[in-house]
């Protein structure tokens, strides 16, 4: 088999359709809590610890080194503000599909629930026999 052959069976698999699909979907979901988390809820949680944006909170361990007029070692800056920016991103990423999972499961047990509940009709057998018996009849 061919390697362009075995590429195309393994990229065109309804897995991979799938798998691609998340990604994208993934990708804007996270676009769209780093929206939420960066101009919604930063700016109060802001003001409320004094006006102060978490992205800019760092601690500056050293300054930067200057040899004539040239720059001969960057600051070095523990920038703590921006990892708790996104580890709230993280947290509210995880509640986000947590839901998720918890209503898609709550929705499968629904229909699993609904689906034994369901009276079971008659077998395809007991259907055969009520019509040939209601062809005797008629004959």
């Amino acid at each position: 088999m061919s390697i362009i052959k075995e590429f195309r069976e393994f990229a065109l698999k309804g897995n991979m359709i799938d798998m691609a699909v998340g990604i994208i979907i993934g990708g804007a979901f996270g676009g769209l809590v780093k929206s939420l988390v960066d101009q919604v809820m930063m700016p109060p949680l802001g003001v409320v610890i004094g006006g102060m944006d978490f992205s800019d909170l760092s601690w500056k361990m050293r300054d930067a080194v200057y040899v004539d007029g040239k720059l001969k070692t960057p600051a070095a800056v523990l920038q703590y503000g921006a990892f708790i920016t996104t580890m709230i991103n993280f947290i509210i990423v995880a509640l986000a599909v947590f839901l998720l999972v918890k209503a898609i499961n709550t929705a499968r047990a629904r229909f699993e629930k609904a689906k034994e509940a369901a009276p079971a009709g008659p077998t395809q057998e007991q259907l055969l026999t009520e019509i040939r018996d209601l062809l005797k009849k008629r004959a």
